[in-house]
């Protein structure tokens, strides 16, 4: 089919690149944790808006949000910058933001627009930063913790 003989060039699967003694290394899977994932950043740049009815982005570090994202997000450290914009539920230990927000700590630069509500532990809004909504103290920490696991929020498993 499509003049190919093999299935991998049917599928257009790479074939692993010989290695010096001449044996193969397979390639890393897409659907694996990168192995420095646990000091990476992930960009979603200006130059891309995500958007879907369903969509939650998961980063388990760092998330830098240059773009427009239109559903949810959940990481560690999740940052929109002055360019970026999340409508959706934002959620991860630490925010610095502009959009809806529940995180143990919240930090609004002076250049955060934020539109909604706020729940939080602690709270810093600076100088020149711009807020229209609620805020809500809570004490229980656990309350505030994102979930990271994509299976627990499609539904696939309970906490």
């Amino acid at each position: 089919m499509f003049g190919s003989d093999t299935k991998s060039d049917i599928l257009n699967v790479p074939k692993p690149a010989p290695g010096r003694n001449g044996t193969t290394t397979p390639r890393p899977s897409p659907f694996e944790p990168a192995a420095n994932a646990a000091s990476g950043t992930s960009v979603i740049g200006t130059d891309l808006t995500i958007l879907g009815d369903k969509i939650t982005i998961i980063s388990q570090n760092k998330l830098q949000v240059d773009g427009d994202v239109r559903g949810n997000v959940h990481g560690k450290h999740v940052v929109i910058t002055e360019q970026g914009s999340v409508v959706g539920m934002v959620s991860a230990e630490t925010i610095e933001v502009r959009g809806a927000i529940r995180a143990v700590s919240v930090k609004l630069e002076k250049s955060a627009q934020v539109e909604g509500d706020i729940t939080h532990q602690k709270l810093a809004i600076a100088e020149g930063a711009e807020f229209d909504g609620s805020v809500h103290l809570t004490k229980n920490a656990n309350e505030l913790m994102p979930v990271l696991d994509p299976d627990v929020i499609s539904g696939g498993k309970s906490i």
